[in-house]
């Protein structure tokens, strides 16, 4: 993974943070990309700290023009994009009876749309490298469903399908393209469950625990790496056995 760039969305925290310090520490160089800068300059922070190259960048994948701009700003600081990991994704939960358009439209727009237009950035290079990773975090929700989610779940589902259609379409040139599917992990977004919830969380899981996000990027690690290079159109589930396929 040396001399690689790695761009990762969602990269202030959680298992986007855990991924950017894992490719790093794999010799990549990294672009870290999310709204909140502050949170992004931190982590840039601890990553060279530990002898890593970091580039911060702000995205908001609901906008296109945001989009252009972060990869247009990282290729102009490192000349391409080898590796992209799509992790950035919001939630607005509800049941679908009640769903307001808008909550539907933020979570597909952020989850899919703008992963979509990610990676439509980062094409160009990579074929004309003839050499590309794309990893897009999906979730267990998007293979199983969850009542509450309709928006999220269809979003995550959504990416499968993205994932599977594009590793044809890229195969020839020697880009793969997969899916990591998490489980419940520890991060922002699940800190607000109760401790209830939690604990039946963990009890349905066959491994008895709730994931970490340095889980997730070990699995993410290894599909950008040239390591991975005979898989393609693959997601790989990191659930602690909650669901089985």
């Amino acid at each position: 993974m040396a001399h690689r760039i790695a761009f990762i969305t969602g990269a202030s925290r959680g298992i986007g943070r855990a991924c950017a310090f894992a490719l790093s520490a794999g010799g990549a160089k990294v672009v870290l990309a999310a709204r909140q800068i502050e949170k992004l300059e931190e982590v840039a922070a601890e990553i060279r700290a530990a002898g890593g190259e970091a580039f911060v960048t702000g995205i908001d994948l609901a906008s296109l023009d945001s989009i252009k701009e972060a990869f247009s700003k990282a290729s102009k600081e490192f000349g391409r994009i080898d590796i992209l990991i799509n992790n950035a994704g919001v939630t607005r939960d509800g049941l679908a009876l009640r769903m307001k358009r808008d909550d539907w439209d933020v979570v597909l727009q952020t989850n899919l749309s703008g992963s979509f237009f990610c990676i439509q950035q980062v094409l160009h290079p990579m074929v004309r490298e003839r050499w590309g990773r794309i990893v897009n975090i999906t979730s267990v929700v998007g293979e199983s469903g969850n009542a509450g989610q309709a928006n999220y779940a269809a979003s995550k589902a959504g990416l499968i399908g993205l994932t599977k259609s594009l590793a044809q379409e890229l195969a020839s040139r020697n880009i793969t393209v997969n899916a990591v599917a998490p489980g419940f992990v520890e991060t922002d977004m699940t800190a607000s469950l109760s401790d209830e919830v939690k604990a039946k969380i963990t009890e349905s899981v066959p491994l008895k625990r709730i994931g970490r996000p340095e889980d997730v990027a070990a699995a993410v690690k290894f599909l950008a790496s040239d390591e991975a290079g005979y898989i393609t159109g693959h997601v790989l589930d990191v659930n602690g056995g909650m669901y089985m396929r």
